[in-house]
């Protein structure tokens, strides 16, 4: 692992100067902290804010920044319009306007570089936005030094990181089934949910949006917390005072992928 963490150094420094494209979660953190070590003021961290970003994950974002001491610019972006009906390539279509936005910002500043925090263990799951990455030349340090993210929090936590134990995080259009239009409105909604759910204490969780229902995902201890919690009344009243109609527990538990479950099983059914 320290190994991998020199392959890093000698990685971010052939880079000279470089815009870390920064969401917050423990990835991007660490390749901040990192960049911002080996090239001090040359690097800057540029959070994009669309309007499926959590509100709370912006703001979470400037703190984190904030604390590693790095240079940091957060960049407004508006709806692309094709994603309004949560298309299956929604991952490609937004990493595509996303990175496009932080070249325009990379040329501005006169930085030669752009890296985010895809590691090892990103390749192993659903991520078709990664096309797009390699299209507009995109480095990725992190894989490229093979870090997994086991190892990442490992090093966050060596380094100081408060970062080094933050469950992973998705952009909320996740929470919505593809080819349906998301209103800006739901958004809110899941945004909301989820962020009361974490002031809660249950940090690794989904809030899936069907219909004007929530459905949530969490892992199976966590579960049982849940419907143990004397708050458990409170909880859900809470949850259905955003305007869903029903607020159920999904017994198969979290996972990283289940929208991309049904994409799945309608190919498979389409045979």
């Amino acid at each position: 692992m320290h190994q991998k963490y020199k392959h890093l150094i000698q990685i971010i420094s052939s880079y000279e100067s470089l815009v870390v494209a920064f969401s917050g979660g423990v990835d991007s953190a660490f390749l901040l902290k990192v960049a911002y070590d080996v090239l001090g003021e040359k690097v800057i961290g540029i959070t994009v804010s669309t309007p499926y970003i959590a509100d709370w994950e912006i703001k979470d974002a400037q703190k984190i920044a904030q604390e590693i001491g790095a240079k940091h610019k957060v960049v407004q972006k508006p709806w692309n319009e094709i994603l309004h009906n949560n298309p299956k390539n929604r991952c490609y279509i937004c990493k595509r306007t996303i990175f496009s936005s932080l070249l325009l910002e990379a040329q501005e500043n006169g930085l030669n570089a752009i890296a985010e925090g895809s590691n090892v263990d990103d390749t192993k799951e659903f991520r078709p936005g990664r096309a797009a990455l390699g299209e507009l030349g995109i480095k990725t340090p992190l894989l490229e030094a093979g870090l997994t993210k086991s190892e990442i929090r490992v090093l966050s936590h060596d380094l100081g990181l408060s970062t080094w134990s933050k469950p992973s995080y998705a952009c909320l259009l996740t929470r919505f089934p593809y080819d349906k239009k998301v209103e800006e409105k739901a958004l809110h909604k899941v945004g909301a949910a989820e962020e009361y759910m974490i002031r809660q204490g249950y940090g690794e969780l989904r809030v899936r949006y069907e219909d004007g229902l929530a459905r949530i995902e969490m892992p199976e201890n966590e579960m049982i917390r849940f419907l143990s919690d004397a708050r458990l009344n409170v909880l859900r009243a809470h949850l259905k005072s955003l305007g869903f109609l029903h607020v159920t527990l999904d017994v198969e538990g979290y996972r990283h992928d289940s929208i991309a479950e049904s994409l799945h099983l309608s190919k498979e059914t389409s045979k």
